[in-house]
């Protein structure tokens, strides 16, 4: 039976005796589940000391310069708001390389090479394209979210202002599970690669250095110096590997032992002998035609998308900027994206696949290969102890960028979705369109509507942002009869969002080791875990864009797709594959199981949602149309009203024009055309041109890949170039920008009374 379960796993994996010509030196490469080959380099005080006084004690010191410029330049630093948004207009570039950072999750530095070992050059190239397309379908949703609801801080207000308590909560335990799945990947990851590069690093070791690169830095600077940290990792990843990319390929500065397994020749010669998994063709490695790699990336693609559109983190990230911004910085993204993982899983791939065909056995164990221990393998390997630096600093950065995001949107949901609705409101509304202040509807057509003034402008408010910012925040006692008692209660949901970060950083570390105990393998999170939200995706989908969608539409959909994923994945996985149910984590993350899974899920969910919509829904006119979107316009902070962040847009109406999804649509309308011809575009290019012109070739000649290797390593300098300068130069000109606005406003105040003296 142990021999048994070894072939299996060995077959996954794609190796085996074979090839596709006859000048092979055909091995069978054999590897115990036991044994390693793995040497770790760095001490456990060096890993420490890198880590958490090095990258925290750098994001705290990220934090506390955002924090200033907040302070001094925006002077917002102290809206919750701005913790969860960074003021709204976070810049093009500074967009692109945060969600190109956090998309790069750790695991794709390890995932990566086990898929392109399995599948070759087509599985790592299908992996890419599954998670670029998944970046090109966001913008228009974005647009839409800036649409129908500006002043939305987590996609669960939308949920809970147009359906209320039911929908909302079982949205909200959705979304915290996504978390909870990001999270756990992020955790086994960490755990691989921090494992795999320290020495006597325990799980309670890995565990406590995680939790404190997540949560560092989130207390004291939030969203905004994700943005920052994002930067850094993002082009601290560009640079490091192009440091690989060229000590390996152009200067030949390595360790003379393995001097001669990085030439494309030995690369091509390794891969050209070693039999790939059924389905590719030829049974190379060396080709784009691979069934398995195909099916994996399709599964990738509804895995990631649905991660996408269900993880807080990901909204509150990707909708922090104005939406051209964003829809441009999306697509700059998705290019930056289709280079970044190539290049991680090509040189070490190679190099491996060359080590272990030379000789003739496997240097790593199965499990290890499935936990993704190649890329630190061969780094260290190759450059010693200044790989294992480079690499560790790579994934450090991510798992910083990645974590605190997920901390962040953890923290958003207690605050939004949980504390201010269910556990201590500051009204207790009678629906959520009703006002917070004074209790009455927001809604036209109501015979008791709002007349609360605004904040903005207001006298006796800003004689109390005066006096805020001569005390403690949640001491101070404001005057203003409208809006001091819901200032107050803001601050002291400042106060609790800091201790809400705190509890949930700290609570990671006994989520960390209950998963090192179970010994669950990276595989089996990225796929089958990422693949039970799949069915959720479009259900939240349609409650932001169809006006027809209801409660009972949403919840019957994600419970039923969900339902659906378990029995078709579970079921192929019994039946096609040895063992069954029996080798659970093995087969039920094999590409046929995972793509019965996905389908089912979202034909059933997508089928749920709309018929039992169109049962229920109660949308006879335009009318109905209207005041439906009127609900989401209505969310809003009414101490920081998402009208200042549009002034500009909105001028271009007459004077006193109500906002509804028409006006924003409207005022959008360049933004939406952007966001679908150049999706369109993209979407064209990176899912029908570049697969039709990659599987023109069969197995691709010596040429031919070293010409695909270049092409990839060139794609990768050419990111490093935008990634390190763009960002920091668009910053500095908006701070000035800035800078310079605040400063005209204050000389028009210090006029003002004089020329009122003048009038007198």
């Amino acid at each position: 039976m142990k021999e048994v379960y070894i072939f299996s796993v060995l077959a996954l994996l794609g190796i085996a005796e074979g090839g596709q010509n006859d000048s092979c030196r055909y091995r069978s490469l054999a590897s115990s589940p036991n044994q390693s080959s793995i040497s770790p380099i760095l001490e456990k005080y060096e890993s420490a000391l890198l880590m958490v006084l090095g990258f925290a004690g750098f994001s705290i010191l990220l934090a506390i310069i955002h924090n200033t410029i907040r302070r001094i330049v925006y002077r917002d630093a102290h809206s919750l708001d701005t913790v969860f948004d960074a003021g709204g207009k976070v810049t093009l570039s500074l967009t692109a390389v945060t969600v190109t950072s956090q998309l790069l999750w750790p695991a794709d530095f390890l995932q990566i090479t086990t898929v392109t070992i399995t599948s070759g050059l087509g599985g790592c190239l299908f992996f890419v394209l599954g998670i670029v397309v998944d970046i090109l379908l966001f913008p228009i949703l974005s647009v839409e979210l800036k649409t129908k609801a500006p002043g939305a801080k987590t996609f669960l207000q939308i949920v809970y202002t147009r359906f209320g308590k039911p929908a909302h909560i079982v949205f909200c335990c959705i979304a915290l599970f996504a978390n909870i799945v990001t999270i756990t990947a992020l955790l086994v990851a960490g755990r691989s690669a921090i494992g795999v590069l320290t020495k006597d690093a325990t799980d309670e070791f890995i565990a406590f250095v995680l939790s404190v690169l997540f949560g560092s830095y989130c207390f004291l600077g939030g969203i905004g110096t994700t943005f920052y940290i994002s930067y850094f990792n993002t082009a601290i990843t560009f640079v490091s590997l192009i440091v690989i990319v060229v000590s390996i390929a152009y200067t030949g500065n390595i360790n003379e032992d393995m001097s001669k397994y990085v030439s494309v020749d030995a690369m091509y010669d390794a891969m050209s002998c070693i039999k790939a998994k059924d389905g590719n063709y030829e049974d190379s490695l060396i080709t784009f035609r691979t069934r398995s790699g195909a099916i994996y990336g399709l599964s990738l693609f509804f895995m990631a998308t649905s991660l996408s559109f269900i993880d807080q983190a990901n909204w509150q990230s990707r909708i922090a900027a104005k939406p051209v911004q964003g829809v441009i910085g999306f697509f700059i993204a998705a290019v930056m994206f289709f280079c970044l993982p190539a290049t991680i899983a090509l040189p070490a791939t190679l190099t491996y696949a060359s080590m272990a065909y030379e000789n003739g056995t496997h240097l790593l164990s199965q499990n290890e290969i499935i936990n993704g221990y190649i890329t630190p393998f061969v780094i260290e390997k190759i450059m010693g102890s200044t790989g294992a630096y480079l690499l560790i600093t790579s994934i450090t950065m991510a798992l910083m960028s990645t974590g605190s995001g997920e901390i962040m949107a953890v923290a958003s949901i207690i605050v939004y979705d949980i504390y201010k609705v269910y556990i201590n409101p500051f009204r207790r509304l009678l629906t959520p369109t009703t006002c917070v202040l004074c209790g009455r509807q927001k809604m036209s057509g109501q015979s008791e509507l709002c007349r609360c003034s605004s904040s903005v402008n207001c006298p006796a408010c800003l004689k109390d942002l005066v006096k805020k910012e001569q005390t403690r925040d949640y001491a101070v006692h404001y005057t203003c009869p409208v809006h001091g008692d819901y200032r107050h209660y803001e601050d002291l949901l400042m106060h609790y969002k800091s201790w809400c970060i705190v509890w949930v950083t700290i609570a990671i570390i006994p989520f960390s080791l209950i998963i090192y105990a179970s010994n669950i393998n990276l595989t089996w999170v990225i796929f089958f875990l990422q693949g039970t939200l799949s069915p959720c995706a479009l259900p939240l989908l349609l409650a932001i864009t169809w006006t027809r969608c209801t409660a009972s539409g949403v919840i019957a959909g994600s419970l039923v797709g969900l339902l659906g994923y378990l029995v078709a994945n579970f079921v192929v996985s019994e039946i096609v594959y040895d063992e069954g149910l029996s080798n659970f984590f093995i087969n039920t993350v094999q590409d046929y199981s995972l793509l019965a899974g996905c389908v089912t899920g979202i034909l059933l969910s997508s089928l749920g949602t709309t018929v039992t919509s169109l049962m229920t829904h109660k949308i006879k006119s335009e009318e109905d149309v209207s005041r439906e979107w009127e609900k989401t316009i209505s969310i809003d902070n009414p101490l920081n009203p998402w009208r200042r962040l549009y002034e500009k847009e909105l001028a271009q109406f007459p004077p006193g024009t109500k906002p509804t999804a028409a006006v924003m649509a409207q005022i959008f309308r360049s933004a939406r055309k952007v966001a679908i011809y150049g999706g369109f575009t993209f979407v064209f290019l990176f899912l029908v041109v570049i697969p039709a012109v990659v599987t023109s070739f069969d197995v691709l000649t010596r040429d031919q890949f070293s010409s695909y290797l270049t092409f990839c390593y060139v794609i990768c300098f050419m990111g490093a170039v935008f990634v390190v300068l763009a960002p920091p130069v668009e910053e500095m000109y908006q701070i000035i920008k800035a800078w310079k606005s605040s400063k005209e406003k204050d000389n028009l105040q210090k006029k003002s009374p004089e020329i009122e003296q003048s009038r007198l």
